[in-house]
């Protein structure tokens, strides 16, 4: 049986469509996916990631722990600042994006992916070592992310203190239409403004309800995943996974090979730099008809070259794009190749990401 957020309840009585994705309930629609999208590229829409799990990382070497555990280099992530990063296994290939929230060298909170939430608890816990205690919070948060132009000051309004002077990838500790003990992150996985909240489990439907009192539209799976795709975000388990390193999957900029001490996988990220990559994540839009999806095959002179990780038709260009892992070679912008769909190939050309232009970067 999947699992259920502590929202459940709110979304059946919002009489949205559930799926199972990675164990849960999730809603997939409310309205429709492309009200939802133009609700956050336009207004403000609310999401339930509850799904996400939450790992702590505390003691007085955690700092030190999680920098051999992680790509990024935390020292240059300040207290109350939040840094996204990735966990790699020992031949580079991708356990897991995060997201760390740096409390202090001695506390740190990290956001993980719904499927990585007890995979990658064992596998931090495995490797943390002395003077660090690694713990799974996981069920003591549930997430609401409320993003779009508008979502700043809807939610720097709720709030106290208020949240509307927190940089981009910053965090406050603050009490949130009532519910204490909130953390408040200027995050996002839409390309868009907005926060992504915190909540105590009991407090999560007071405050989606207060959100929806706000007029907020109620987001599902469906417009979550067309946004991020619009600014060209990675979806784990699509365009990375532990058979795929994050230098080809274009996330070269969270990788610090000069890092102190190194990381788990580093050794084999620098041989991988320095050998040149053989394959590439390319975003591309398709100049044929059709709409390419996760797992359609990549063509060449008709011969199978790559594939599809990500595709949708973008709700905002009313164009076919997409994500593919392709040769190194052809994953220069211009490039073209054919995605088959049906039987049939369809043309396509490489273009530069993000395919709409994000508002923070």
């Amino acid at each position: 049986m999947a699992l259920r957020t502590p929202l459940y309840d709110a979304h059946l009585a919002a009489s949205a469509r559930m799926v199972e994705f990675a164990g849960f309930d999730m809603p997939v629609q409310y309205a429709g996916v492309l009200e939802e999208h133009a609700a956050v590229r336009e207004n403000v829409g609310m999401f339930d990631v509850s799904h996400m799990g939450e790992i702590v990382v505390d003691g007085p070497r955690a700092l030190q722990t999680a920098q051999r555990l992680v790509t990024n280099d935390l020292s240059k992530c300040s207290d109350g600042q939040a840094q996204y990063s990735a966990l790699c296994n020992e031949k580079g290939g991708v356990i897991d994006d995060i997201i760390v929230y740096r409390f202090s060298p001695e506390r740190l909170f990290i956001c993980v992916n719904a499927s990585g939430r007890e995979k990658d608890f064992e596998w931090m816990r495995a490797h943390a070592g002395d003077g660090v205690a690694v713990g799974q919070r996981s069920d003591d948060w549930a997430q609401i992310a409320i993003q779009g132009p508008n979502a700043p000051g809807l939610v720097d309004s709720l709030c106290a203190p208020r949240v509307l002077d927190v940089p981009y990838y910053h965090f406050r500790e603050a009490t949130v239409a009532g519910v204490r003990g909130c953390i408040v992150a200027r995050t996002g996985y839409t390309g868009e403004d907005g926060f992504e909240v915190f909540v105590p489990p009991q407090g999560a439907r007071k405050l989606w309800d207060a959100l929806l009192d706000k007029r907020v539209v109620p987001c599902g799976l469906g417009a979550r995943d067309s946004l991020r795709l619009e600014v060209a975000y990675r979806l784990y388990g699509n365009d990375m996974d532990e058979q795929h390193t994050p230098l080809e999957a274009g996330l070269g900029w969270i990788v610090k090979l000069d890092k102190p001490g190194g990381f788990v996988g580093s050794d084999a990220l620098t041989r991988q730099k320095q050998e040149g990559l053989k394959r590439r994540l390319a975003g591309f839009k398709l100049t044929g008809k059709g709409i390419a999806r996760h797992g359609y095959t990549v063509l060449k002179d008709g011969q199978r070259v790559g594939e599809v990780t990500s595709g949708t038709m973008s709700p905002v260009l009313k164009e076919s794009i997409g994500l593919a892992y392709v040769p190194a070679a052809l994953a220069k912008e211009g490039s073209t190749f054919d995605v088959e769909i049906r039987g049939k190939p369809v043309p396509a050309r490489v273009v530069k990401t993000p395919f709409v232009e994000k508002i923070k970067s």
